[in-house]
């Protein structure tokens, strides 16, 4: 504990000693028309490595301040109608950039940022990687994060409800995935089936997915994949701008508002958001679902400096959450009864008000990233600090049962060595340490201390139609589960477990012919066993089962081969993805010959709840996803994707449990051009999910289902940006169905029925 602040406190004197010697550095460019040459007003220009960004005059023109006198950075400039442009600019040689943008119905792909150390677009990056930005996360009108990326292929959820989603990636979840919050990763006893991501939906200007093994650079439980929630870039010297955004969804009465407000004065950065939402329970057909409503509140601020040396930010945020849970399903009528059997109304159900049981959430996140020019090169660090209390709420709603307490500290340490834009050598050392202190009268977890520490090297070989990449990283990470006797009884007993492994990864990504690039990646994967696959003894409200962990377990390792072909032309774009993925010591919970276990309730009565108990084996998982998208006429586009996964226990040669079912998505968008308006659509959509009928003993078979979704919207051009207007709906034939990674199927509780969500966003100042 006390090396790991000594470090934070030396690495931050470290930082504040450039901002000593400054001095104002200006880059000036313009962007033109490639074809007539005529200059794009209102084009945006982005260096991500430095977190800033600007935008074109009247002119066409644009003027980077306080930004390095010199380095090699990605440049990237996006304008509605034309190709998205990206190149690598050295700043010492090149005050003065020029880009000449085609025009094109099909933007290009965002730049990437989560698969290598450097910012590279995604034609140079090995790795399968998925981006949405803010406008098509709030067109989705998911209750939460990740429901409004579930969509993308390969990427299904975990629900509990409205309130809950646990990301899954190519049939990977839980620990499997890991999420990136300000550039820290997100530990907050993620191990839990009713446990979702804690963060603010409204902070996220683009999500980017990473798809497949990248334990090379951010260690344990990246074994699926990474979930990268990334930030606003700070606004231009000289702006003070804002948004206020707010939206309404019919099915479970959701209020959800955010306002920010920003600013950049010479290079001091701040930003603060303070975000709000509200729901009752959520409904199927004539049935609303008791307890099943949530409400949250969200503050956050940062803080920083952008500068020639770099930039150093300190974000801080507190997400709190108060979730009903739902204890029973319906009965033979499908109604839905209290505790002395009475059923309970529609109207009684949607009461703003949560009854017991519940739970309470605070997670509180400050994190110090910064990227310092040094050397000639770049020394990118995130220091964080998470304290994540969650209590539940049983018998009383004043004293929790179950309330864990866990504290985090997280570093993470690269270095990217100077380069002339060929060589990208990388070096980094990240770390974790970890304390869970129980503090209720309940328990599910014992109480342990955790310390984890990797390194890594890594390489990137950029050609002018391509790049190669490589890397190696050893992982070590000790864990201390303590015992614990309560009444008498032995609840936990004491554990020690080490866990070490080398991975690896190697890939390339080239460009074949014109506009047909070919990426494929070999990488191996490492994940130690979580606290509750080791040491869980108890039950969680709000799930239907009984859970024991064992300390016997063994670390996760994989072998993944993924192989992909992209195509984009003028009105058509086509990406294949295929890829094998071995893991070996594969761990997962099962009820196996229908074992149970008593359960004694505060009032003295015994429940019998199905026992689940984690065991391990080889595992494989197979699949692909392919989207194709036309666009034959400028304002009418057709998109599809489909994503399928199979996973198959190679001990039994049967099916791994809770792996989602092939998905098929089709949507039909029209974007009309309008006099006085921007950016207007019509979308009509349908989302085909197939029959999940390879499934592991102690799950039950997943009929297929259809979904119709729609949506209208448009922007209205006002001086300080644009007011954007949309109303969407979802299941808009209120068809009844189970997602066969919905946590309330098992009692009979169907997923969300028709919602229709009516949103606004307005910009400030």
């Amino acid at each position: 504990m006390n090396k790991i602040r000594l470090l934070m406190v030396v690495l931050f004197a470290c930082f504040t000693i450039p901002v000593l010697a400054t001095e104002l550095t200006e880059v000036i460019g313009k962007v033109t028309d490639a074809t007539t040459n005529e200059p794009l007003s209102g084009a945006t220009i982005y260096i991500s490595d430095l977190k800033t960004t600007t935008t074109t005059n009247a002119n066409g023109e644009f003027t980077f301040r306080n930004i390095p006198a010199k380095g090699k950075f990605l440049v990237e400039v996006r304008y509605v109608g034309y190709k998205t442009t990206s190149k690598q600019v050295d700043l010492a040689a090149n005050n003065q950039l020029t880009f000449a943008l085609e025009q094109s119905v099909i933007e290009s792909a965002e730049v990437v940022i989560t698969g290598t150390p450097y910012s590279s677009n995604n034609k140079t990056n090995s790795l399968a990687v998925v981006s949405v930005n803010r406008e098509k996360l709030a067109q989705a009108a998911g209750t939460n994060i990740i429901d409004a990326i579930a969509k993308l292929p390969g990427i299904s959820q975990v629900t509990t409800g409205g309130a809950i989603s646990k990301p899954s990636i190519r049939g990977l979840g839980y620990n499997r995935v890991l999420t990136i919050v300000d550039g820290a990763r997100e530990e907050a006893q993620q191990w839990g089936d009713e446990h979702g991501v804690e963060v603010d939906q409204f902070s996220a200007n683009r999500i980017e997915v990473l798809k497949g093994p990248a334990s090379l650079l951010y260690g344990s439980d990246a074994l699926g994949g990474v979930i990268n929630i990334i930030d606003d870039l700070v606004p231009a010297p000289g702006e003070f701008n804002g948004n206020f955004t707010t939206s309404y969804g019919t099915n479970n009465g959701l209020t959800a508002s955010s306002l920010m407000l920003q600013c950049n004065t010479d290079g001091f950065v701040y930003r603060g958001r303070v975000s709000y939402k509200n729901a009752y329970g959520f409904s199927y057909k004539d049935h609303t679902v008791p307890n099943s409503g949530f409400n949250e509140t969200n503050f956050s601020g940062m803080l920083g400096l952008n500068k020639t040396w770099g930039y150093a930010h300190l974000s801080l945020s507190r997400f709190n959450t108060n979730v009903g849970l739902v204890e029973n399903g319906p009965n033979a009528n499908g109604d839905y009864e209290d505790e002395n059997g009475a059923v309970i109304t529609n109207s009684e159900a949607q009461t703003r008000k949560l009854d017991l049981p519940f739970q309470n959430i605070n997670h509180y996140r400050a994190a110090l990233n910064s990227n310092i020019l040094l050397g000639g090169g770049q020394l990118k660090t995130t220091l964080a600090f998470q304290r994540n209390i969650r209590k539940e709420f049983e018998e009383s709603a004043t004293e929790p049962g179950l309330n864990l307490g866990l504290n985090s500290y997280t570093y993470d340490v690269k270095y990217s060595f100077a380069n002339a834009g060929v060589w990208e050598p990388t070096i980094g050392v990240q770390g974790m340490h970890q304390t869970n202190v129980n503090s209720g009268d309940e328990f599910l977890i014992p109480d342990y201390v955790s310390d984890n520490i990797g390194a890594f090297a890594y390489l990137k070989r950029n050609f002018d139609k391509g790049a190669l990449n490589a890397g190696i990283r050893y992982d070590y990470k000790n864990i201390d589960g303590d015992d614990l006797i309560a009444d008498g009884n032995q609840v936990f007993t004491a554990f020690n477990n080490k866990f070490s492994n080398v991975s690896g990864s190697i890939g390339f990504a080239f460009e074949i012919a014109k506009n047909l690039n070919l990426k494929g990646n070999a990488g191996s994967g490492f994940r130690a066993p979580n606290i509750a696959e080791l040491g869980a003894n108890g039950r969680h409200e709000g799930t239907f089962r009984y859970e024991i962990g064992n300390s016997n377990l063994k670390q996760e390792t994989s072998l993944q081969f993924d192989l992909g072909l992209e195509y984009s032309a003028e009105k058509v774009t086509v990406g294949l993805n295929a890829y094998s993925n071995r893991i070996y010591n594969y761990i997962y919970p099962g009820n196996f010959n229908n074992e149970t276990h008593p359960f004694l309730e505060e009032d003295g009565s015994t429940t019998t709840l199905p026992l689940y108990r984690y065991v391990q084996t080889d595992a494989e998982l197979l699949g692909g996803e392919a989207s194709i998208d036309f666009h034959l006429v400028k304002a009418l586009h057709f998109e599809n994707t489909f994503a399928y996964v199979k996973g198959t226990n190679l001990a039994s040669s049967t099916a791994l449990p809770f792996i989602p079912a092939a998905s098929l998505n089709n949507e039909l968008r029209f974007e009309p051009t309008i006099k006085g308006l921007k950016d207007s659509f019509i979308k009509v959509g349908l989302t085909n999910v197939f029959k999940q009928n390879r499934f592991d003993s102690f799950e039950t078979e997943t009929n297929g289902y259809t979904l119709l979704d729609a949506g209208v919207g448009t922007s209205v051009k006002v001086k300080n940006g644009k007011i954007n207007l949309w109303i969407t709906g979802q299941n808009l034939t209120d068809k009844l169905y189970y997602n066969h990674l919905s946590r309330y199927k098992p009692a009979g509780i169907y997923n969300a029925g028709r919602n229709v969500s009516f949103g606004i966003s307005v910009p400030l100042l």
